[in-house]
């Protein structure tokens, strides 16, 4: 699996499914003097996500180059203490701009995940922000992953926030387990710790909010979808 037929594979998955494939935009980011380096895929649609801007499509998908080394998602510390951590790397995201939602998110992260490269389903886990029985009931009852291969996550975990303002919403991750023959240990506290056994593969993110310097959240004037999956890490 090299990273180059990812690449092309995930685009190619995502155009067939009526998607604009966009180009990443640079390291240093043009107009968003919130931020010093592009640090994840959506910062190139942030005033879309905010009404601010319109685009000729409402889907996207895209391989973004990121560097995060400060600011709320800095992954510097956990480079060379873990396998998953990278100050540079490629994020393959898809994106709705007020068109598809949850339902459609989650159905297109599975199929990739488990037809399009063919990940064992009994190896995967899904976490859901706390008290979002919507998107637990589409991935229980829809997609058919089983209940207790689904936690509940805090806002720590399972809400997103681009920094301390800007869009943000509560979301959805799938999860690996690269060693299920190790045992019956408790997987929910894997997830929770960071283990090198299960393992974050795709974070979702149901955009529905913009938080203000103060911390309120209002709506936004379209629910969106954001997702976000490290190509270092698949390959």
């Amino acid at each position: 699996m090299t990273s180059q037929w990812i690449r092309e594979l995930f685009l190619d998955f995502f155009a067939k499914k009526d998607h604009k494939i966009i180009k990443s935009s640079p390291l240093l980011p043009k107009d968003d003097p919130t931020i010093l380096f592009t640090n994840a895929g959506m910062n190139q649609f942030k005033n879309v996500f905010l009404g601010l801007e319109s685009r000729s499509y409402k889907r996207a998908a895209s391989v973004q180059k990121c560097m995060r080394v400060s600011g709320k998602h800095n992954d510097l510390d956990e480079v060379g203490r873990t396998t998953k951590h990278h100050t540079f790397f490629e994020m393959l995201g898809n994106f709705s701009f007020g068109d598809y939602f949850k339902e459609e998110a989650v159905s297109f992260g599975w199929e990739f995940i488990t037809e399009t490269l063919g990940l064992n389903k009994d190896q995967l886990y899904v976490t859901v922000y706390l008290d979002d029985d919507e998107a637990f009931d589409i991935w229980n009852k829809q997609i058919g992953v089983p209940s207790d291969r689904i936690f509940r996550f805090g806002k720590k975990d399972n809400f997103w926030a681009m920094g301390e303002t800007g869009p943000c919403g509560p979301c959805s991750e799938i999860h690996y387990d690269l060693d299920p023959e190790a045992g019956n240990e408790d997987i929910y506290t894997l997830i929770e710790s960071g283990s090198d056994r299960v393992f974050e593969l795709w974070n979702l993110v149901f955009m529905q909010f913009y938080q203000d310097d103060s911390g309120r959240m209002t709506p936004l004037p379209s629910p969106s979808i954001d997702t976000g999956m490290g190509l270092e890490r698949l390959a």
